[in-house]
């Protein structure tokens, strides 16, 4: 099991969030997650990914208890996609040298060039995109930018936190096709929190919905009944 999520618990105040959310996934599963804005998706991702702490329950990733995990060494296993690449690359640095970084920070070793350059084609960008400035792409080639930075170091962990919403239908849709692949030929395991509810059924091996701060499994019909849903 890549990640276990054990009954966590988060309050907003006197607002509770999250009760008593508990799921697991395996390596190279894709587990989709939905839910009306507002409703913790992204408070849930953020507290596995450690940006921000939970009120109560357990984080397991590799085996491993990282629920109150100090340092960044865990990194390693878990990368995370953002909802608008641009924010999440340094303005002021290449494509190049912001996917290099993990690499230096993590691995290590020569040649960081030449990864950096077979990982920009590995997602479907030329290898000169390593020199261009996030400013000088579209969003959707910053995400896949974004996409060769989060496998640099080989996670066991991907976290799409509405990696889509902010491209136009046919370039989300390349991009979920994308992240799936990856997925299933480096067998990393996915959490893949999306509004795009008309491809989630195509991107995600199980569909949870997160409703009053607890997770559901969805059968068929519930599914329709979510695709119905004004988000």
């Amino acid at each position: 099991m890549i990640l276990d999520v054990r009954h966590v618990k988060k309050y907003f105040g006197a607002r509770l969030i999250l009760d008593d959310v508990s799921f697991t996934i395996g390596a190279g599963e894709c587990l989709g997650i939905v839910g009306l804005s507002g409703g913790g998706k992204s408070t849930l991702a953020k507290i596995i990914a450690r940006l921000i702490p939970s009120d109560g329950g357990q984080i397991i990733l590799c085996g491993e208890d990282i629920t109150h995990a100090a340092g960044n060494a865990f990194y390693r296993n878990m990368q995370m996609i953002f909802q608008t690449p641009e924010d999440s690359f340094n303005p002021r640095r290449t494509l190049g040298a912001s996917i290099a970084e993990p690499i230096k920070n993590f691995i290590g070793g020569e040649n960081l060039r030449g990864r950096v350059e077979e990982l920009l084609v590995e997602v479907g960008l030329p290898a000169a995109y390593a020199e261009r400035y996030p400013r000088e792409v579209s969003g959707g080639e910053c995400q896949r930018a974004a996409i060769a930075r989060a496998i640099s170091v080989a996670p066991k962990l991907l976290i799409c936190d509405e990696a889509t919403s902010a491209l136009d239908v046919t370039i989300a849709a390349q991009v979920v096709a994308l992240i799936r692949r990856l997925c299933a030929e480096r067998n990393i395991a996915c959490l893949f929190i999306t509004h795009d509810l008309t491809t989630l059924k195509k991107s995600a091996d199980r569909v949870l919905v997160l409703e009053a701060g607890r997770l559901k499994t969805l059968d068929e019909s519930e599914f329709k009944e979510v695709l119905a849903w004004s988000i």
